[in-house]
């Protein structure tokens, strides 16, 4: 028996978010205790809300999915200062830190390119 699905999860941002969101977590464990509450949740919650918005604003009328992938696209940005505040604080090597910012101005792009789609549709 196949899984059902839902159709924000054929998005290829909704997908690209996911994979941010793996790699984030599987970074934000080698953080230091002491950024548990502080960077490592923040950076985290970031992530996920990108994700969360575009599931939640999937279905919707298009100038509401446009404010939710706005909201996504905030997130990504708020993603950005996470990585560049880990990278000054040496929790991030160089090619990692090129690699979010990377990975997040593709985010961003897609996110874009579909509020213009959604626009003029």
């Amino acid at each position: 028996m196949e899984m059902e699905k839902f159709n924000f999860e054929e998005l290829k941002v909704y997908q690209k978010s996911l994979i941010l969101i793996d790699r984030i977590y599987a970074e934000t464990k080698e953080f230091p205790k002491e950024e548990v509450y502080g960077l490592t949740s923040q950076f985290r919650r970031a992530a996920i809300s990108i994700a969360l918005n575009i599931a939640e604003g999937s279905g919707s009328s298009n100038p509401e999915f446009r404010r939710y992938l706005q909201i996504s696209l905030n997130s990504v940005k708020e993603c950005v200062v996470c990585v560049e505040i880990a990278q000054r604080q040496k929790y991030l090597r160089l090619e990692e830190y090129n690699h979010y910012r990377k990975d997040l101005a593709e985010l961003s792009k897609m996110i874009t390119s579909l509020m213009k789609y959604l626009t003029r549709k």
